[in-house]
């Protein structure tokens, strides 16, 4: 089987021309090695396609001089095997359609509508007509080769995938998809396809690339590439590089375009969002050079029109140089003429066919348009771009677009949405509201350039503009925009003025609608007032601007009468309620003075309480430590006994007895147990008075002679 193997691959590389041991084998392996299979997999062919046709449409192939040589030499010693051939009408069913279509080219015209169909042959002879006529159809695809324009639509692709600190080198055909590709990748990592992840497509063909039946022809991608394979494991994996884009859409990049020859450089910022097209529209704008004859050098591979400045790999800062195709065909031209002129001052080559000497007349004819000194600026400009999805945005690129083309001065229009110029114009009281003037461009009409540059620039209109008006520009170009705006009109003013902007045609914009609130839509909701139409001249303009003026002035007197009496009842019950207030806050200080009288009388009846409870606390204190202090009273019976009486301030008498060595202290003390304090009385003695309290209390009862006994008397201090 190895040996059939070799001899098979051999014939499978002579065949399809293809020199990449690596790649024949995988397409011998992906049919079984069913050689047949295998060959029109590399060159398919259709059913339909006449003999002729397929023979002239047919890539060549490559054959190895030895090989067909070698096969000449079979055909010519083994006539034999021919002879078991006969032509007969009908396709053969074992015959590949490839082998028919050359066969029949081979044979000629006569039988261009026939196919080999075997009769009776041994297997070796089989192979020797199978193998002949891969000879025969490989030449003749050579010889026509060169006028196959389709010859070299498909080619080799090599792609180095890095994983896992290595490189693996797989080439498949332009043709070949993505699926196939991670088959490969599989075959030569060994990991799944559903957890292969590859970094490193262009970044304007990233969601393309995530589609499993993708053609490699159509990502833009080179003879050979860098990609990088993640394993997805249960880990997980975030794409960062889906992110990245994602997060390049909102920032801001500054392009620097230098214009050559001249070197004129124009700084220009984008978001991320737009689009290579809206770029190029852009610079038109900026440098008149129409985007058919824009020539740049400074875009990544793989851009084109819809690629946006996110997915196109250029840096937040990145520099472009842009050239005027017109000029240099205009250079060409003028080239040409020149050597047209001399050619007449010299006389024609008589040599020269008259169809060279045609071609040339007809590429000078071209001269006038190139040559032109003022370019004309199509009627078609549009002022915001197509498929806004903003209204914010769009009212900003109007503003900005209209004073580029039609320059200043121009109306102040209003920047923002359409629901805010009417809450600027119409929901504010009576003599502070403005009529909103609505202004819809086109940039299809006859009638816009007119318009604007006369009408719109006059002094008169600007003054009634910024006086009565809040002015705001819509483009409706494109139906999408003007869809848009339908949508706002519906929804901020009413149904019936978004069928009246609907029935505007073309011929009859650009269009002034005047909106206001009247009485007859119960001053809740606006409406329109007046449309304008484009064909008008200054004074039919200046006329039904001020009758709209007048008329809405009209209107605002009532509102503006309701509104001042309304004023008038709403001063008095102001002042009313002030009055009432004030009343009110007096009964409520009034009040709130008593509580605070009563609060702090509170307040000080609970501090003498406290006060008088701390000093109640503090005399029991005393009493009882000077109870604790006294001595043990003596009987009557016993000797050396002194008995004191204590007069107190109220008349009656304290009395006690003491032994004649007891200390004036002891006295003292039982003064005080009976809750007399000696800080607050004193103690005077009969004869001779003095204030015993004052006497040294250590002196004995026998010393200060109140022995045997003795009357005190109590004096407060």
């Amino acid at each position: 089987m190895s040996e059939n193997k070799d001899e098979i691959l051999a014939n499978f590389q002579s065949i399809t021309g293809i020199d990449d041991v690596g790649e024949a084998f995988s397409h011998l392996e992906e049919c079984d090695w069913d050689l047949m299979a295998a060959i029109q997999r590399v060159i398919p062919q259709e059913d339909q396609t006449p003999p002729a046709a397929a023979a002239a449409s047919t890539p060549p192939l490559r054959m190895d001089n030895s090989f067909a040589s070698s096969m000449r030499h079979a055909t010519s010693s083994s006539t034999s095997a021919l002879n078991n051939f006969s032509l007969a009408p009908g396709p053969s069913k074992n015959c590949p359609r490839w082998l028919k279509n050359a066969s029949a080219n081979n044979l000629g015209s006569s039988a261009a509508e026939s196919a080999f169909v075997p009769v009776a042959s041994t297997s070796a002879d089989a192979d020797i007509i199978d193998l002949t006529s891969d000879m025969d159809l490989a030449e003749n695809r050579t010889s026509t080769s060169a006028a196959s324009p389709s010859s070299s639509a498909i080619k080799t692709i090599t792609f180095n995938i890095h994983f896992d600190q290595q490189i693996y080198d797989i080439r498949l055909p332009s043709n070949a998809t993505i699926e196939q590709l991670k088959k490969k990748v599989h075959d030569a990592t060994g990991v799944p396809i559903c957890r292969q992840a590859i970094r490193g497509w262009p970044p304007a063909k990233l969601h393309d690339a995530q589609i499993p039946t993708t053609q490699l022809s159509v990502l833009g991608l080179s003879g050979e590439n860098e990609l990088i394979l993640i394993d997805l494991t249960e880990e997980g994996y975030m794409d960062f590089e889906n992110d990245e884009v994602s997060s390049r859409l909102e920032k801001n990049f500054v392009l620097t375009i230098v214009q050559q020859p001249n070197g004129i450089r124009h700084e220009l910022s984008f978001s991320g969002r737009t689009t290579v097209q809206e770029v190029k529209t852009n610079v038109y704008y900026v440098t008149d050079i129409q985007v058919r004859h824009q020539e740049w050098t400074g875009w990544p591979h793989g851009c084109d029109n819809d690629t946006t400045l996110a997915q196109s790999g250029i840096q937040l800062a990145h520099n472009f140089i842009l050239h005027n195709a017109a000029d240099k065909i205009r250079n060409n031209t003028n080239n040409s003429s020149s050597t047209t002129r001399s050619s007449n001052a010299l006389g024609l080559d008589t040599d020269s066919s008259a169809d060279e000497f045609e071609d040339a007349s007809d590429f000078n004819a071209s001269e006038e348009f190139f040559t032109d000194p003022v370019p004309v600026q199509p009627t078609t400009r549009y002022l915001i771009p197509n498929n806004t999805d903003n209204e914010i945005t769009g009212s900003l690129k109007f503003i900005e677009n209209y004073k580029q083309r039609f320059g200043e001065p121009c109306p102040m229009f209003h920047p923002g949405s359409l629901e805010d110029a009417i809450k600027e114009a119409c929901h504010k009281p009576a003599r502070e509201r403005k009529l909103l003037a609505i202004y819809l461009h086109h940039g299809e009409s006859i009638l816009t350039n007119v318009f604007c540059d006369r009408l719109m620039k006059h002094e008169n209109i600007l003054q009634q503009f910024a006086e009565h008006f809040i002015i705001y520009g819509w483009d409706l170009t494109h139906e999408s925009n003007k869809h848009l705006f339908l949508s706002s009109v519906t929804a901020c003013i009413s149904n019936t003025a978004s069928i009246t902007v609907r029935n505007i045609s073309i011929d009859k914009l650009p269009s002034i609608l005047v909106i206001g609130k009247s009485r007859l839509s119960g001053r809740s909701s606006c409406e329109v007032l007046s449309v304008i139409h484009g064909n008008v001249d200054l004074d039919d303009l200046l006329s039904r601007l001020w009758e709209s003026v007048d008329m809405y002035n009209d209107h605002l007197k009532v509102e503006i009468a309701e509104e001042d009496a309304r004023a008038a009842r709403d001063q008095v019950k102001a002042e009313q309620d002030m009055a009432y207030e004030q009343t009110l806050q007096a009964d409520i200080a009034k009040e709130a003075a008593k509580r605070q009288k009563e609060a702090a009388i509170a307040a000080e009846r609970q501090r003498l309480e406290s006060e008088k409870a701390e000093e109640e606390a503090r005399r029991e204190s005393i009493r009882l430590v000077a109870e604790q202090s006294l001595p043990k009273e003596p009987l009557e019976t016993e000797a050396n006994i002194s008995k004191i009486r204590v007069r107190k301030p109220t008349g009656d008498f304290l009395e006690r007895r003491f032994y004649a060595n007891n200390t004036l202290q002891d006295l003292l003390n039982f003064v005080a147990s009976n809750g007399f304090l000696i800080d607050e009385y004193k103690i005077i003695s009969s004869w001779p008075r003095r204030d015993l309290t004052a006497i040294d209390c250590n002196q004995t009862l026998q010393a200060l002679k109140l022995y045997p006994q003795e009357t005190v008397i109590l004096e407060e201090r």
